[in-house]
Formats: C-alpha cells, sequence, structure tokens
C-alpha cells in the first residue's frame, strides 16, 4: 500500500469529522440561544396581569305560559287486621280493584306505578293500673298488622280527573294526594322562552351600547338557566271519604304552567 496515499486518506477524514464538529456546535448554539430568549420573554411577563378584554355582560329572561297536559295522582289503600295474610289479602283486593279500573277509564300500563308496599306490625301499650309499689312498667303488646300500597297514576285525559278520583276511591282507596299538573313535553316551549330571552338580552345590550357609546364587536360568552314547568299541585285531602256511585265528582282545575329560561351574554365592546 502506498503510503502517501493512506495520509491522504486521513487527512481527509479527519477534515470531514472537524465539518461535521463545527455543524454540531452550531446547531447547539442555536437552539441554547432560543432558549434563552424565551425564558427571558417570559420574565418580562412575571407578576403582571394578562391583558383583559373591554366587555359587557346583558341577561334576559323569557317566560312561556301553557295549560298543562298531563296530571300524576297517588292513590294509597291502607289495611289493618289481626293477621298479616288477613291484611295482604284485603289490601290486594282493593288494590287489584284500583288498577282494573284504570285500565277501564283507559289508563296505559306504563302509566301506572307501585310507588310503595309495606308490611308494618301494629302495637299498643298498656300500662298496670293497680299494684303494690314497685310496679312493674307497662308492657307492649302486638295487636295486629298494617299493609299499605301506594299506586301512581298519570291522567293523560285530564278532563277525567275527577272521575278517575272518584272511581278510585269507590274501588277502595282510602288515601288520595299529592295531585300535581305538568307538561308532558315541554321542548318546544322551552325553544320559545330561550327566543325570547335572548331577544331580549341583545335588546339590551344594543340599547346599552348605545348610552355609553361604544360598539358591540363579537359574543365571548354565552350561559343558560332554566326551570322545567313546575308541576302545579293541587293538594287533596290525605284521608279520601269512599264516595257512593251517586256522589258527585270532584270539579279539579288545572290552572297553567310557567316555562322559564334566563341567559346571559357576554360582548367584547370597541
Amino acid at each position: 500500500m502506498d503510503i502517501s496515499t493512506t495520509f491522504d486518506e486521513l487527512k481527509s477524514l479527519k477534515a470531514l469529522l472537524g465539518i461535521i464538529l463545527v455543524l454540531f456546535l452550531l446547531v447547539l448554539s442555536v437552539w441554547f440561544g432560543v432558549g434563552v430568549m424565551n425564558k427571558l420573554k417570559e420574565g418580562k411577563y412575571i407578576g403582571r396581569d394578562i391583558p383583559s378584554l373591554n366587555t359587557i355582560t346583558v341577561s334576559g329572561d323569557g317566560e312561556i305560559y301553557a295549560k298543562p297536559d298531563l296530571g300524576i295522582v297517588d292513590f294509597s289503600v291502607v289495611t289493618e287486621e289481626k293477621t298479616v295474610a288477613k291484611a295482604m289479602s284485603k289490601n290486594t283486593e282493593k288494590m287489584n280493584a284500583i288498577v282494573d279500573f284504570m285500565k277501564k277509564e283507559g289508563i296505559d300500563e306504563k302509566d301506572l306505578k307501585t310507588l310503595s308496599f309495606n308490611i308494618s306490625p301494629r302495637y299498643e301499650w298498656y300500662e298496670k293500673s293497680q299494684c303494690v309499689p314497685p310496679c312493674p312498667s307497662g308492657r307492649r303488646y302486638l295487636v295486629g298488622y298494617e299493609v299499605s300500597q301506594t299506586l301512581e297514576v298519570k291522567i293523560r285525559d285530564l278532563a277525567k280527573i275527577g272521575d278517575i278520583v272518584q272511581g278510585a276511591t269507590v274501588a277502595g282507596a282510602n288515601q288520595a294526594g299529592d295531585l300535581q299538573f305538568t307538561i308532558d313535553k315541554p321542548d318546544e316551549l322551552k325553544k320559545q322562552a330561550r327566543a325570547e330571552a335572548i331577544e331580549e338580552a341583545k335588546t339590551k345590550a344594543k340599547e346599552l351600547a348605545e348610552r355609553l357609546g361604544v360598539k358591540l364587536v363579537r359574543i365571548t360568552n354565552f350561559s343558560e338557566s332554566g326551570e322545567a314547568p313546575v308541576p302545579s299541585p293541587y293538594f287533596m285531602a290525605k284521608e279520601a271519604a269512599v264516595m257512593g256511585g251517586a256522589e258527585p265528582a270532584p270539579q279539579i282545575q288545572t290552572g297553567e304552567n310557567k316555562i322559564e329560561v334566563t341567559i346571559s351574554i357576554t360582548y367584547e365592546i370597541d
């Protein structure tokens, strides 16, 4: 092998390594310099507040009144007997009669719901009236059992409410109450209330901007809160008197329900 040729190759390799090293150091220097500049820029804003936009916030309310289309009422049967079997038998007979009556009145099975079913013992306390001191304390005696069952009924034909209340008590319900009226599908009414609220807020914003001498640029925030149609309660006596077939059905007025939406809009101003 020619010694001069080998020496030339070594020189070329050394030169190439030198170039690579210089490029590496150059890239490293640029990267380090950029990092330092960024840190210096960050340091300029430490302890300073972030600039805030000039804004105004307005609110609007929308209210829609509508007649309810759904009535909800609870009917209960409470039976007291000396044994569980007798209490269960009588209570079940009456509740089954109520359910059958509801179905005959056109109430769908999906609108009948058992809310509660309870069996509980009944005790009475007896004191010993005459004794030679020291007298022993009184005793508690089991005197029977109470069975109760509550049925929730959704009534979609509101013209039938009075007849249904009367019919349920005739069938055996001895407690009735918590009658309330609501709207089954309130979404469309809520849209109307929301539209009213937005128009009110936009009108407020335009008037306020005009008085302040500023220009509305864009909406930066929007929020909404609202109430679903609140059921209108119709309080009935909890203990229902058993009505005869000739007794007139009670007149029950449904009134109107309110659907309310409140919105808030924030505008950037210039």
